[in-house]
């Protein structure tokens, strides 16, 4: 088979959103340590939004767009990072890294209950069973009594899953949003509108700045990071194959994502692993590979 430069860059985009967003749980989990987490998510956005401008602007890429494509950016960019980012990383200061990773892997399952609410789209019965295998999955998954007993865990797993929804929702409106055509332009207005209403936010509920300055190496190792390839590389990425692809398809990061998580957390924060995680994990992915093997299926 002849690999086509959009095919190519089809299989770097899925990478980015596989490997790199596995990171970012762990990276978000190390600086939030340190760094409020409104704050945190405002300057990586806000930064990542300001340089996606500058490259557009050296590459000579047009950055104006209509009014009607602004606020699409604007909706998604709250959608995407204001509330389904600034919110994560917030639990995360309850949450371990690598089961706020496993409970995010249910996107494909939301994706596909919100396809059928909004668009009528049919379920089959493989992906039916993979939404019972799901939800299964997650309330194994949230009903550990070690975990919920934590200060204020349960609040984190039960804010983590309206991100869920909230970025579903996201995924699903950008794929069919009037936006501009340079998926790295689009990127960019919705970093920056997120970052600046984080900052917001932020100061709305009176969190403490903290200059870059007087972060440690390791929170602005982290940051770096996250701003660079977590934020500029892997949300174009996104971007770009959700106009390629299917959301459903798109969701499939859920595959990986929690698997680069968990061996993050595990190996570098030493967080633990329980053995009802590990299989509820194992019947929640089982669950998105039925709903998504369905959808291949109608497809080919």
């Amino acid at each position: 088979m002849k690999i086509t430069r959009e095919l190519l860059l089809i299989i770097l985009a899925f990478f980015a959103i596989y490997v790199i967003w596995g990171s970012t749980y762990l990276l978000n989990k190390i600086a939030v340590q340190e760094i409020p987490p409104l704050f945190l998510s405002s300057s990586r956005f806000t930064f990542a939004g300001i340089i996606i401008f500058i490259i557009a602007k050296f590459l000579k890429l047009p950055i104006k767009i209509t009014r009607k494509q602004f606020l699409n950016n604007l909706l998604a960019g709250f959608l995407f990072l204001t509330y389904g980012n600034g919110v994560f990383v917030w639990a995360l200061k309850y949450v371990d890294s690598g089961f706020a990773a496993l409970e995010a892997s249910s996107l494909p399952l939301v994706v596909l209950i919100l396809m059928r609410i909004l668009y009528k789209q049919k379920i089959h019965k493989l992906a039916l069973l993979g939404v019972f295998l799901g939800i299964l999955g997650i309330y194994l998954l949230v009903s550990q009594q070690e975990i919920t007993t934590g200060e204020n865990t349960l609040l984190g797993i039960m804010m983590i899953s309206t991100c869920i929804i909230s970025w579903a929702f996201a995924s699903i409106f950008v794929s069919r949003a009037d936006l501009s055509k340079s998926y790295f332009v689009n990127s960019g207005y919705q970093m920056f509108t997120a970052g600046i209403s984080l900052s917001f936010f932020s100061l709305l509920v009176d969190e403490t700045w903290k200059s870059p300055m007087d972060w440690s190496s390791t929170t602005m190792s982290a940051m770096l990071l996250l701003i660079v390839f977590g934020s500029i590389v892997a949300f174009t990425a996104f971007n770009f194959l959700l106009k390629k692809v299917s959301p459903e398809k798109v969701s499939t990061s859920a595959y990986v994502n929690p698997i680069i998580a968990l061996l993050l957390g595990w190996y570098i924060l030493d967080e633990k692993i329980s053995q009802q995680s590990i299989i509820a994990a194992v019947i929640l992915l089982i669950g998105v590979y039925f709903i998504n093997s369905s959808k291949n299926k109608k497809v080919s």
